[in-house]
């Protein structure tokens, strides 16, 4: 009696040990919205899950959980436009070479996302780790070109995991993951596979300009982590940063998106985990407007980052002209109410949207989207073929994969006219192809063991379990890039063959000298006349 008593004591121990959860803090500091859905997507999820989460941002989050403390870094108004008027700038560049655009769009997201250098300086950051009542077990970094956040888990002494809205191919090297520039695409490079040489030398190039770009960026980010923290014998050098790094939570998902690549097991694809196993209820104007939709509807939005103020007038008279038109209703993102582009039946304007919930909807027939990796892997998880109209940074390519793989077409915001735009939104509602191909990729794309909700908690609660679980890391994490690549090896190998080459040939040259001396001295001397 007492042994079963003692068990289920032990019992209740562990049951109240799991329902305390661990203590997780997300640094999401991002100046870009579109990111801060997916990372505090993860929070809700933790926090759901029974942990205790800390949430610190710069920006407010469009959707905050109860369970979930929230610390908002108050930034100067400076701060906060530089990402505006880069946005702006970049809303009114041509983007039809997807690699000039990527190219612009890197430097000048570098440049602004260089300014939250500001959060790591705040006092309420620090407060995190210099006040000693704090304690927590992980921390998670939402990244994008920022990697001088990644101190504050060298700071709190704990095991750090990192956030990527992209796929591998952004950053996965960090963890050692292998560059396979043969067959796998780089992220701006077309998904055909497999390459011939002509788009092989293009893939090539594509990375080194990606590489160098983000040699660039680690160089003035070094600067900012030295400005921050000066000669801090508590940290390590910026180049050892990323050491400390368990593993990656990538916005992808490879099995289905491609294209196929190798991954070291520090690489978690979790592709789709803002998109909830149930939608919630709309909103009930919205629940109201897309029951009435006989013909369908048409959710329209260009994400978080470009506003009315960075499209031409002309572009949204036009935009209107061919949506008011339509017999299908539209929802319209449109962050400015009170001046909206028009009045029409169809049309219901609103400054906020529950996209995902919205998508989910069956009365959704067509997506007119940015073509920003959010929004594409929501359409593509509900099964919505798409319209996209790229503005910068990966949307360009993300919009000709949705037009590689059948899921619908792509035009160019900046030269937008009304035919071709009209002629566009019914090609893809009328044209059964696009449709059947993203229901059928949206089949694929939900089959996993393990939902991008089960897959988060589970490895998140692994290395907390496993204080870090060191033993994840590639050993390329921790060797230098010359004996990564075996240049040393090859170094030493011309050495070798040099040192074996000069010496055969110095042999050979005695040799030869040794019998010519041999040979003239048996030649018999000339007789005397």
């Amino acid at each position: 009696m007492a042994g079963k008593t003692i068990e289920f004591s032990l019992l209740i121990l562990a049951v109240i040990a799991g329902v305390q959860g661990s203590n997780i803090l997300g640094l999401f500091a991002s100046l870009s919205p579109s990111h801060l859905v997916i990372q505090m997507s993860m929070a809700r999820i933790l926090a759901e899950r029974g942990h205790n989460v800390t949430v610190v941002t710069a920006l407010k989050p469009p959707l905050m959980h109860k369970n979930i403390s929230h610390i908002q870094v108050p930034l100067n108004k400076e701060d906060l436009q530089s990402f505006n008027t880069v946005i702006a700038s970049l809303a009114n560049t041509n983007n039809s070479n997807v690699y000039l655009t990527m190219l612009r769009s890197a430097q000048k997201l570098s440049e602004a996302f260089s300014k939250m250098g500001a959060v790591m300086k705040h006092q309420v950051v620090k407060d995190l780790y210099e006040h000693p009542d704090n304690k927590f077990d992980l921390v998670i970094v939402g990244y994008f070109m920022n990697s001088f956040q990644l101190a504050l888990a060298h700071k709190l002494k704990v095991p750090l995991v990192v956030a990527v809205s992209n796929p591998p191919t952004f950053i996965g090297d960090i963890i050692g993951n292998p560059w396979e520039v043969s067959y796998v695409p780089s992220m701006h490079a077309s998904q055909e596979v497999p390459m011939g040489i002509g788009k092989r030398v293009i893939n090539i190039l594509s990375n080194w300009a990606q590489r160098l770009f983000m040699a660039i960026n680690e160089y003035d980010n070094a600067k900012t982590y030295r400005e921050i923290y000066g000669d801090d014998p508590t940290l390590p050098a910026y180049s050892d940063l990323n050491k400390n790094i368990s593993l990656i939570f990538f916005g992808s998902h490879g099995i289905s998106e491609g294209p196929i690549r190798p991954n070291v097991p520090a690489v978690i694809e979790v592709g789709g985990i803002q998109v909830k196993d149930r939608p919630d209820p709309l909103p009930q104007n919205i629940a109201d407007f897309l029951s009435n939709a006989p013909h369908g509807a048409i959710l329209f939005s260009l994400g978080t980052n470009v506003k009315k103020d960075h499209l031409p007038p002309e572009t949204i008279q036009k935009i209107f002209n061919v949506l008011s038109k339509l017999k299908l209703k539209v929802i319209w993102k449109w962050d400015d109410l009170e001046s909206t582009p028009g009045t029409s039946e169809n049309i219901l304007y609103a400054k906020w949207l529950p996209q995902d919930d919205i998508l989910a909807h069956p009365n959704i027939k067509l997506f007119i989207t940015h073509a920003g990796k959010g929004g594409v892997t929501e359409a593509q998880y509900h099964g919505i073929p798409m319209l996209a109209l790229p503005v910068f940074g990966d949307q360009p390519s993300n919009a000709a994969a949705v037009v590689e793989q059948g899921f619908g077409l792509t035009q160019s915001l900046l030269t937008l006219e009304e035919k071709s735009f009209h002629e566009g939104i019914r090609e893809v509602l009328e044209n059964p192809k696009y449709a059947n191909a993203v229901k059928s990729f949206s089949t694929l794309y939900r089959d996993r063991p393990m939902s991008a909700r089960e897959t988060l908690i589970y490895w998140v609660e692994y290395v907390i379990r496993h204080h870090g679980a060191p033993h994840l890391q590639s050993p390329v994490v921790h060797m230098s890039y010359i004996a990564a690549n075996n240049l040393d090896i090859y170094a030493l190998l011309v050495l070798v063959i040099a040192v074996v080459y000069y010496t055969l040939k110095l042999v050979c040259r005695l040799l030869i000298k040794k019998l010519c001396s041999k040979k003239s001295k048996s030649k018999p001397k000339a007789k005397k006349q």
